[in-house]
């Protein structure tokens, strides 16, 4: 591959497109799910529907084809902002997105950005 095809591809296939974002999503939510500070917050959810939410998201938000119809950040999270969501849940959110991709063996850098990405959405999700 020339440099100027490995610059100019997405973060999301540079990840390795819809098996590997598939597979980060299912990681992460066991990790999220098995976590006290945070899985109280997926009591009432249907974690498929939750996970293919997060799927199309995180395709999008990494640069993939954009098929995530859902409602945007602030609005999906507002029920969670009243029972009490902070920015130490998003931060515990943060440290399994993180090792989810060091367990895919993603480099570093490809981390990085996905982390970038992910953070910049904390002020909507949290309501700020």
């Amino acid at each position: 591959m020339s440099d100027s095809q490995e610059t100019s591809q997405s973060l999301y296939e540079k990840l390795g497109g819809e098996a590997a974002v598939d597979a980060a999503v299912d990681i992460f939510y066991r990790k999220v799910l098995a976590d006290y500070r945070i899985n109280r917050f997926f009591d009432n959810s249907d974690m498929e529907k939750q996970a293919a939410k997060q799927k199309a998201f995180l395709t999008m938000a990494f640069g993939g084809p954009n098929n995530y119809s859902g409602t945007d950040m602030r609005t999906a999270h507002a029920r969670l902002v009243k029972m009490g969501l902070n920015d130490s849940h998003f931060d515990a959110v943060m440290e399994h997105l993180g090792a989810t991709l060091t367990e895919l063996n993603v480099p570093q850098e490809l981390i990085a950005q996905a982390a970038a990405i992910a953070e910049s959405t904390r002020k909507d999700i949290l309501g700020k």
